[in-house]
C-alpha cells in the first residue's frame, strides 16, 4: 500500500541508514540482471562531456520496473505470497509484477485501463497473470484496482510509494558505484518517484558528492511542482506522449526522499524527448521509450542552459525501451525540431507567378523539407515550409532576420505545439471571421466509441468546422477542430466542452492556425493584401 506520512518532512540520517541496508540486502539477482554502464561516444564528442548509458532497458522485462517489483514480492511473508498480488499499471510495472510472480509462482491479477495498447496487454497475459480492463485512464483503473485487495484476498504491489520497491530501484545506484569510479552527476527520469528515491538514497549515503539530477517532461512535471510548494501537489493533468513517467502526483516516501537528496530538476519538450530517442539510437541500434530517454534529454538541455565545466562524468539512466512500433513516425517527425536540426515557418509570399522561386532564392542553398500552401484568390499566399538546419537554433535565427530583412512576413512556428501537430497538416482552406470560429486541441481515449461519445456530449448545435485526427500508436490520439459558436452560445458551448471530459487546449488565438486556417479580421485580410503589393 502507499505509504502514509502525518508530515512530509526529509527524511532522516537513520531512514537513510536504513534505505541503504535494503538496498545492500536486495535479492533480486537470480530474476535480475547487473546492467551495462556503456559510454555514448558520439553523445560525448558532440557535448564535450562523457555521457553513460546505464542500460536497464536490457532488463527482461525492457524495464528497471523488473527491480522493485521483485524485491517487493521477495519481502513478503510466505502467507501473503499465497494470496497472490495485485497491481495498477498500464506498462512497465505490469509486467515486472507479473514476471516477479511467474518466477515465484504466484497469483498475479494487473488492472489496466481499457485504452492500454493490446502489445502491452498480450505481453503480461504471456507472463501468466489475469489482466482486468477498466475505464478509459489510469486513475480510472486505480479507482477500480483500489478495492480488489479486499475483494480478492490480495496484496497491492505499488509501483513508487512503497519502501521495498524503491529499495529494488535503488540496486541501480549500487551497481553504477562499482561501475564507475568518476561521477559527477546521475541524470534520472521521473515519474511517480520510486526510481530517483531508491538511486538518490544510495549515492547520498555513500557518494554525497555526486549530483542527482531529476529529468520531466515539462506537461508531466510533478516532482518540479512538490518540491516548488513543499508539499506533493496533484497535477490538474499530463501529457501523455512520456507515458512511462505520465504522473499526475510524486509519491509521498519518494518524495521525503527527493527533499533531502535530489540536488536539482531539469524539464524538456517532447521534441527533445525524440532527438534523445534518435540519440540513444545512434548510439546502441536500440530504439527506447520517450522514459528511457528522458534522461539524456535532460542531460543535453543541462549542458545548453549554461556553460558547463568540460570532460564531467554523466550518467543517464535508460530507463525502458517497450516502444510501439507506430509511434516511430511520430518521433522521427519530431526529433528533426528537438535536435534543432529542422525550423519551421509561416511566409507570406505574393501570390503570382515566380514567387516559389524566388523565395527559394532568399533561403539560398538550405534544404527545404517542407512545402505546403494551397491557392486562395488573392494578393498573397501563406506558406509553411520546414527548412533543414546545420548549426541549430542560431541558424534558425539567422534564417528568420535574413527573411524578414528581404521583406518577406515570417512567423517562426518551430516552437508552436499546434503547427508541429496538426496545422502543417491541414495547411489549406482559410474562412472568413464571420463564422465566429473556435479552435481547441483535445486528447482523445484511444478506444471504440470515443468519437461518437464526443459527438453526442456536443449534440447536433454546433457546427464542427474543422477536425483532424492524428494518433502515434499511444493510448490518446490526438485531434484539432474546429466549432462555428455565436458569442451568446459561448457559456453553453463551453459547459458541454467540460462534461466531455478530455484534455483540451484553446487554440483559437494561435498564430499558426490564424494565418493558414481563417482569416481572424477583415482588416488583417487587407493588411495581407497591403504588405503583398508592397513586396511587389
Amino acid at each position: 500500500m502507499p505509504m502514509q506520512f502525518d508530515a512530509l518532512t526529509p527524511i532522516t540520517e537513520p531512514e537513510l541508514q536504513s534505505y541503504l541496508r535494503a538496498i545492500l540486502n536486495a535479492s533480486i539477482y537470480d530474476l535480475v540482471i547487473e546492467t551495462k554502464l556503456e559510454l555514448g561516444k558520439k553523445i560525448s564528442t558532440r557535448l564535450g562531456q562523457q555521457i553513460w548509458l546505464k542500460r536497464e532497458d536490457t532488463q527482461a522485462v525492457f524495464s528497471f520496473k523488473l527491480r522493485g517489483a521483485y524485491n517487493k514480492l521477495l519481502k513478503l511473508s510466505p502467507e501473503l505470497r499465497e494470496k497472490g498480488v495485485i497491481a495498477v499499471s498500464a506498462g512497465n510495472h505490469a509486467q515486472g509484477v507479473a514476471m516477479a510472480a511467474q518466477h515465484l509462482n504466484m497469483r498475479a491479477v494487473i488492472v489496466m485501463p481499457q485504452t492500454t495498447p493490446p502489445i502491452k496487454i498480450d505481453a503480461v497475459r504471456t507472463l501468466g497473470a489475469e489482466v482486468v480492463l477498466h475505464g478509459d485512464s489510469y486513475d480510472d483503473a486505480a479507482a477500480h484496482g483500489a478495492a480488489l485487495p479486499g475483494q480478492r484476498n490480495l496484496v497491492m504491489v505499488h509501483p513508487f510509494d512503497d519502501e521495498d520497491v524503491i529499495a529494488g530501484q535503488g540496486t541501480i545506484a549500487m551497481e553504477l558505484c562499482r561501475q564507475a569510479q568518476l561521477m559527477d552527476a546521475i541524470f534520472v527520469p521521473v515519474g511517480g518517484g520510486g526510481l530517483i528515491a531508491g538511486i538518490a538514497a544510495w549515492i547520498k549515503a555513500l557518494r554525497p558528492d555526486v549530483r542527482i539530477i531529476g529529468v520531466e517532461p515539462i506537461d508531466a512535471a510533478c516532482l518540479h511542482a512538490a518540491l516548488a510548494a513543499g508539499q506533493p501537489v496533484t497535477l490538474a493533468q499530463v501529457g501523455l506522449f512520456v507515458d512511462g513517467v505520465a504522473v499526475k502526483r510524486i509519491g509521498d516516501a519518494p518524495f521525503r526522499v527527493a527533499m533531502r537528496c535530489v540536488d536539482e530538476m531539469v524539464l524538456v519538450s517532447t521534441d527533445q524527448v525524440c532527438a534523445a530517442i534518435r540519440d540513444i539510437f545512434e548510439e546502441t541500434r536500440t530504439v527506447v521509450e520517450p522514459a528511457g530517454a528522458l534522461a539524456l534529454a535532460g542531460i543535453k538541455q543541462w549542458c545548453a542552459a549554461k556553460p558547463r565545466e568540460p570532460g564531467l562524468n554523466l550518467v543517464s539512466i535508460v530507463c525502458g525501451a517497450n516502444m510501439n512500433f507506430d509511434r516511430l513516425r511520430h518521433v522521427a517527425e519530431r526529433a528533426e525540431i528537438g535536435q534543432q536540426s529542422e525550423a519551421v515557418f509561416g511566409v507570406t509570399i505574393p501570390e503570382q507567378p515566380g514567387s516559389f522561386l524566388r523565395f527559394c532564392q532568399a533561403l539560398g542553398k538550405r534544404a527545404i523539407t517542407e512545402f505546403n500552401y494551397r491557392y486562395v484568390e488573392n494578393a498573397s499566399a501563406q506558406v509553411f515550409v520546414g527548412i533543414a538546419l546545420r548549426k541549430g537554433a542560431p541558424e534558425r535565427l539567422s534564417v528568420l532576420a535574413d527573411l524578414r530583412a528581404q521583406q518577406y512576413l515570417v512567423s517562426d512556428f518551430s516552437e508552436n505545439e499546434a503547427a508541429k501537430l496538426h496545422v502543417r497538416h491541414l495547411v489549406g482552406g482559410r474562412v472568413s471571421s464571420t463564422l465566429n470560429e473556435r479552435f481547441f486541441r483535445f486528447e482523445f481515449p484511444e478506444r471504440p466509441g470515443a468519437l461518437l461519445r464526443f459527438l453526442e456530449r456536443l449534440s447536433t448545435r454546433y457546427n464542427i468546422t474543422l477536425f483532424h485526427y492524428r494518433n502515434h500508436g499511444a493510448a490518446y490520439g490526438r485531434v484539432l477542430a474546429g466549432f462555428q459558436v455565436s458569442p451568446s452560445d459561448c457559456a453553453d458551448f463551453e459547459n458541454r466542452l467540460d462534461t466531455l471530459g478530455f484534455a483540451r487546449v484553446e487554440e483559437t488565438e494561435n498564430p499558426a492556425l490564424l494565418q493558414f486556417l481563417s482569416l481572424s479580421s477583415p482588416s488583417d485580410a487587407a493588411a495581407v493584401t497591403t504588405m503583398a503589393a508592397e513586396i511587389r
